[in-house]
């Protein structure tokens, strides 16, 4: 009953769809150039034989994506790999990133109409979802054509677990599409069971499986220049609020710290130029990377608001902050710092990676803080320290190395499906 009432209302909602897709064009949050694809027309042809499609959010799922999508494709050279997501970001990460017989396009949106076009044209013969975006018409027009979906990386948050719970019924439905969930904890998969998940399996998180970020050792040798000997640290994937704390920290070190250089990565690079004219209000000496300015001994920040180069400045800088934890959004990876031997610091707000967040703590291998005052004696107490950020580093690398093995576990889980015989 609530599908039917959803594919209804999602019917009589095209115009208020169409005006909400306007308006992300406008702010840069739709591709013009391939919109189409958003309405389920295709921007590339099937190609012959057999497709497996993935389908993730946004830039986190997608790059986790990646060591799953070479691992298919190993088990068939015949085979493609269709991936799918829904932001511009995530698009040109894989326009640069996805190896030879895959290819990107943008999911459609979730209209009856949308959805068809995409799967009368791409005819997948196996869908893996990643993580917990579900959307109704999509699954059930999947379902629906017999093909196989599994769910990777599954995972429940406690606040869309006890949403979930007021609804079911809906999420009963929609879990009850997938063949097999593959959990990234036990704590997960008790969830997805709790909400009608069928076979469930607990594997390990796919993040885990994922090489270090790469570099352009020419662009790492050039900063390494700019930089010389001065003292530096980096907040990662920041979000609007965390900059000003950074830059409060920066303020309140710089006196102790000779030349102290704070680099900030905002997980959404458009914000850049936003950021630079609060901080300069602040009477900061600001850099942005986007837009060619150079590191001088008077640059207090430097914004690197760029993309796909997160890699470069975890091995310029030591010490790494891990951004949307001291803002409710849920964090962000840690394990990327971690491989790159940065001592890492994070907020509260780790929700979204739990399970490492208890790792690096149980491992002493993160400091926790709680506020902007906290971060800066985190700062503070690592910059003066070194003895101190290479234990941290050498255990936060230590809990990064300790899940290695969980892509054989899901490559094995999903063997079965990869040979056709659950079709």
């Amino acid at each position: 009953m609530m599908q039917r009432l959803y594919r209804v209302l999602t019917v009589l909602a095209t115009p208020l769809i169409a005006l909400y897709l306007v308006r992300r064009r406008w702010a840069g949050k739709e591709d013009p150039e391939r919109f189409p694809e958003r309405l389920g027309r295709a921007g590339a042809e099937r190609p012959e034989g057999r497709l497996v499609w993935i389908h993730g959010a946004s830039v986190g799922e997608a790059l986790s994506a990646l060591p799953l999508v070479e691992r298919i494709l190993e088990t068939d050279p015949a085979l493609h790999v269709l991936v799918t997501t829904g932001t511009v970001t995530s698009a040109r990460l894989m326009a640069e990133r996805l190896p030879a017989r895959s290819l990107h396009q943008y999911v459609p949106i979730d209209r009856p109409d949308a959805v068809r076009g995409f799967l009368d044209h791409w005819r997948p013969d196996l869908a893996l979802w990643i993580e917990s975006e579900f959307w109704p018409n999509l699954l059930a027009d999947t379902q629906a054509r017999g093909v196989p979906m599994i769910l990777v990386n599954g995972r429940m948050s406690d606040r869309s677990y006890r949403r979930w719970m007021l609804m079911r019924g809906v999420i009963r439905r929609l879990l009850g599409g997938f063949a097999l969930c593959l959990a990234q904890s036990e704590n997960d998969a008790e969830r997805l069971r709790a909400l009608g998940a069928g076979k469930v399996l607990a594997v390990g998180n796919l993040k885990s499986a994922a090489a270090a970020l790469p570099v352009q050792a020419a662009a790492l040798d050039e900063l390494r220049t700019a930089v010389g000997p001065r003292p530096l640290w980096l907040a990662a994937s920041t979000h609007a609020g965390e900059e000003t704390l950074a830059a409060a920290s920066h303020r309140a070190l710089a006196s102790a710290h000779p030349g102290l250089l704070t680099i900030i990565a905002p997980r959404h690079p458009e914000r850049g130029p936003t950021i630079a004219a609060d901080l300069r209000n602040l009477g900061l000496t600001v850099a942005r990377r986007s837009a060619g300015d150079a590191i001088t001994e008077h640059t207090d920040i430097y914004i690197a608001d760029t993309l796909g180069e997160l890699g470069l400045f975890y091995r310029l800088a030591a010490i790494a902050f891990v951004g949307g934890s001291l803002v409710p959004h849920g964090g962000h990876n840690p394990l990327e710092p971690a491989r790159l031997d940065c001592a890492i610091i994070h907020g509260p707000h780790m929700a979204n990676f739990a399970a490492f967040a208890d790792a690096f703590a149980a491992a002493h291998g993160a400091l926790v803080v709680d506020d902007g005052e906290g971060l800066t004696a985190a700062v503070g107490e690592l910059l003066d320290n070194a003895g101190e950020r290479r234990r941290y580093s050498a255990a936060a690398r230590a809990v990064a190395e300790a899940e290695a093995g969980v892509l054989e576990c899901i490559a094995a889980a999903l063997a079965p499906y990869l040979d056709g015989g659950h079709r």
